[in-house]
């Protein structure tokens, strides 16, 4: 199968994930979820459990993975997979700056690059899902500036090397790319 990257974005609750689920649905039957979430407390524990019973009817494999998503990969690859999807970028950028809060754009456009490549080797369709979190007010903390710059800058980086972007609002999906 020949490598293809698909980016997914949209608002929080736009039913981006939902959409990017039916692509990489169709795209073969090993199917691997790359989840970036973390699981602090029992509401998010409910949550993705949730979101696994109803992945299993079509087969989805599930990999657990807050900040190496180029381990994530090769780990789906070696397990045969048809079609990745990562769900999200968001979360993963968030989970980067938890664990280092002075990660600087340069610094996280490296980490970037490296999941992108690995993303490039890997010979199955890859759907990543990003919030789209540049459309609102600038915020007002630093931290909180520098999350917003590295997604919007993994945002690029993502769709200039995606064979296809999408956006996603109000359920409605527009194939920007």
């Amino acid at each position: 199968m020949k490598n293809k990257i698909i980016l997914v974005t949209g608002g929080a609750r736009s039913g981006k994930s939902r959409f990017a689920e039916k692509l990489a649905c169709g795209a073969g039957e090993k199917r691997f979820y790359i989840a970036t979430a973390p699981v602090f407390d029992a509401e998010m524990a409910e949550r993705v459990a949730r979101h696994k019973a109803l992945r299993a009817p079509a087969g989805w494999q599930t990999i657990e993975e807050e900040t190496d998503l180029a381990a994530a990969l090769k780990q789906a690859a070696a397990g045969g997979a048809e079609t990745i999807l990562i769900d999200c970028l968001t979360l993963w950028i968030n989970n980067l700056l938890y664990r280092e809060e002075t990660l600087s754009e340069e610094a996280f456009a490296g980490k970037c690059a490296e999941m992108l490549r690995t993303a490039e080797e890997v010979p199955a369709q890859i759907v990543m899902v990003i919030s789209e979190v540049g459309l609102g007010l600038v915020p007002e903390t630093p931290l909180s500036r520098r999350f917003r710059d590295l997604s919007g800058r993994c945002s690029q980086l993502v769709a200039e090397k995606a064979d296809q972007v999408y956006f996603v609002i109000a359920g409605i999906s527009r194939r920007i790319k």
